[in-house]
């Protein structure tokens, strides 16, 4: 896996941090193990998605729809990281 440069200059993890063994996580089958490692691991596979659509046919996926899915991405991406690191 690819270290977080992040976590080894700053020494706290970013908002990024986990993604990866989710995906492995999510290619393996263990859905539930997967959100509850990253727990944006949808909304940003969502958002990739809208966001390879819309630059395949940008005239099929309007630009708010994809701006709509980072935003929402984005709050899933807040509250994992505060859950992760202050409740859990």
């Amino acid at each position: 896996m690819i270290p977080c440069l992040f976590k080894k200059y700053f020494g706290f993890e970013c908002l990024g941090c986990g993604f990866q063994r989710s995906l492995f996580l999510l290619f393996e089958g263990r859905f539930l193990e997967a959100f509850k490692m990253y727990p944006a691991i949808y909304t940003t596979l969502l958002f990739f998605v809208f966001l390879i659509f819309y630059f395949q046919n940008k005239t099929k996926i309007p630009q708010k729809l994809v701006w709509k899915t980072a935003f929402l991405n984005l709050i899933f991406m807040v509250i994992g990281y505060g859950l992760k690191h202050f409740y859990f």
